[in-house]
């Protein structure tokens, strides 16, 4: 007998229920439990870092764009320019069913949560340098982990803990906080910071039902429509010297986006976050190359410290996955 909806596998007997065994069509069948996703932390990892090296490029690009373009305009033609490149490269291989979900509400309190703190993001940016909005962006993944424990009920761990207690305090050491943390472009920071380690352990939870592409697909959807609504009331129309530039903060934007989904999507959320932290190496690096900003010694010693709570963490993950194997 077939299960619901056509599947082949037959529902097992409810242990109360006692069978007419002179009817076989009075049997109750019920269907059996979805296996149990496995993890994969190392590949996740690497998904995390190329995300965060090409997100940072996303960020000079639109840090450069939003000195001359209103905000709205410089996220809607990056999420427009990411939505016409991955659905050119992913519904021929995916087909129609990429669009197939059945959360539409998951995804549109995501897109909401998630164009609201990019907005915040570049609105910080049009007021902070580019590596002092990044090390503030990098309390989101406490946040994140926090709201992982709370939500989805996923263990830390102590040594994650440490990890991510590690990292933090890279970043105290590397900002040196002082007047420039209250200006009101750090508190802009520090609130997309909050959206976005929410938005991080929300993704986590849909991943379950949902496919990398289809998430990001609706992601991309939701926040070109959002930011479309603030072009009437502030335009400027591009120049022929930004087009390229408007292209590559799409296109780096897409890339960074499917990634950093698919990190979420092989892995917990505590053990992938903390790698966002590498986004302050390619930060600096942006920064002098574009900017002319010179490392300095605390930023040295606090990347240092970023670094090695990456490498303790990649370390433990791998140790534990050969272990289980």
């Amino acid at each position: 007998m077939l299960g619901p909806a056509g599947s082949p596998f037959p529902r097992p007997l409810s242990p109360t229920a006692r069978p007419d065994v002179t009817d076989r069509s009075s049997v109750e069948w019920r269907t059996p439990e979805p296996p149990a996703r496995r993890e994969h932390v190392p590949r996740a990892i690497m998904y995390m870092v190329a995300a965060t090296a090409i997100f940072s490029l996303s960020i000079a690009a639109s840090k450069w764009l939003v000195a001359t373009y209103p905000v709205g305009e410089v996220l809607f033609f990056r999420a427009l320019v990411s939505l016409v490149l991955f659905t050119a490269f992913v519904v021929p291989v995916k087909g129609l069913q990429v669009f197939r979900t059945g959360r539409p509400g998951a995804h549109l309190l995501r897109g909401v949560s998630q164009s609201v703190s990019q907005t915040l993001q570049l609105i910080a940016l049009s007021l902070l340098s580019i590596a002092s909005v990044t090390a503030l962006n990098f309390s989101a993944p406490l946040f994140a982990t926090l709201a992982s424990l709370h939500f989805l009920k996923e263990p830390v761990g102590t040594r994650r803990w440490i990890a991510l207690a590690a990292g933090f305090l890279g970043v105290l050491i590397i900002t040196n906080p002082g007047t420039e943390t209250f200006q009101i472009g750090a508190l802009f920071a520090l609130a997309s910071a909050v959206l976005f380690g929410t938005v991080t352990a929300g993704v986590r939870g849909m991943t379950s039902t949902e496919s990398a592409e289809t998430l990001t697909l609706y992601q991309l959807i939701l926040l070109a429509c959002f930011y479309a609504v603030s072009l009437p009331f502030s335009f400027a129309m591009p120049t022929w010297a930004d087009v390229p530039l408007f292209l590559l903060n799409g296109a780096t934007a897409v890339f960074g986006q499917y990634w950093w989904t698919r990190a979420l999507h092989l892995a917990p959320t505590s053990a992938v976050v903390p790698f966002q932290y590498l986004s302050l190496i390619w930060a600096m690096m942006i920064g002098f190359a574009v900017w002319g900003d010179l490392p300095t010694v605390s930023l040295i010693a606090g990347s240092a410290i970023v670094v090695g709570s990456g490498l303790f963490l990649l370390l433990h993950e791998a140790r534990r996955k050969a272990a289980q194997a």
